[in-house]
């Protein structure tokens, strides 16, 4: 009985101390969460009345994607960006993270120069360098390598290389976080695991594959998810801004912005349901 009810107290201490989060999340987060559901089948009307809905099934999502052709084209192109964009900049944080872990001088200035653009760069900020056109490698027009790639702008690897050129601030941006994580995940590895492995004939090349790739999967997983995020709630997104700007809009209001709001989140979650899943099925493939 004593064991029981110590058990008991423990239980109900956690509870008062998560008992503020829980509320909170029940009052700012879970309930505007569903009246927007809520909204999204009504069309709304704000008057000096107070707010008038009036039901209208699912005619605000019909309207989305049967009249309103520039939401799908700007959802067109965030998918196609967020396909370009989320392996680009894992790949580049994961290098750049190999490269500040090694034995060099001034290491942790290194570290935190690409750091810096998270905490100085926001929204606003970003933007203004875009509308300067500050955000690609100067004068890069200029070059041949551009004017090669630029030539045929259409084809696939010419694509990828001209969005990394164009976006380059953007992808710095981007990938501060995912350093660090890729940092504190390299840092915990066992050294004598890769001096076995060098006794054993293997290569550096092999060890990254064998090695540190597979214990770096969990860490993939995760900033695949956190870039993911933080790219769909960017402010620069074009989708958001649409959204904003049909709030107030007399034949559209919060009912179409909720409807357009449902929709996207339905696509953020399908796309780190299916990246997600498919990573994590591959890593049960590779234990197995």
């Amino acid at each position: 009985m004593k064991l029981g009810g110590l058990k008991a107290r423990h239980s109900m201490a956690g509870w008062l101390f998560v008992s503020p989060w829980i509320i909170g999340f029940l009052i700012f987060t879970a309930s505007p969460l569903f009246y927007s559901l809520y909204l999204s089948f009504q069309k709304v009307k704000i008057t000096t009345s107070g707010v008038q809905t009036t039901f209208v099934k699912f005619e605000n999502y019909k309207y989305a994607f049967g009249v309103d052709a520039v939401f799908v084209d700007n959802l067109t192109n965030y998918l196609k960006e967020l396909v370009i964009s989320v392996p680009i900049i894992i790949v580049f944080s994961l290098i750049i993270a190999l490269l500040l872990n090694q034995k060099v001088k001034f290491r942790g200035m290194f570290r935190t120069i690409f750091f810096l653009p998270v905490i100085i760069s926001s929204g606003p900020v970003i933007k203004e360098l875009m509308d300067q056109g500050i955000t690609t490698i100067p004068s890069i027009e200029q070059y041949a390598i551009y004017q090669a790639l630029n030539a045929n702008p259409d084809a696939f690897v010419n694509g990828i290389l001209l969005y990394m050129i164009k976006n380059l601030i953007v992808i710095l941006w981007f990938s501060g976080v995912q350093i660090l994580i890729f940092l504190a995940a390299l840092q915990k590895m066992d050294s004598q695991t890769y001096e076995a492995a060098s006794i054993d004939g293997a290569s550096p090349w092999e060890c990254f594959w064998k090695l540190t790739l597979p214990s770096l999967l969990p860490m993939i997983i995760v900033n695949v998810i956190y870039t993911i995020v933080t790219y769909s709630i960017f402010s620069l997104n074009p989708v958001i801004d649409h959204i904003q700007r049909n709030m107030f809009k007399v034949d559209t209001g919060f009912g179409y912005a909720s409807a357009l709001s449902w929709i996207y989140f339905l696509i953020i979650t399908l796309a780190l349901a299916l990246t997600v899943g498919a990573m994590t099925l591959k890593r049960k493939k590779n234990y197995s």
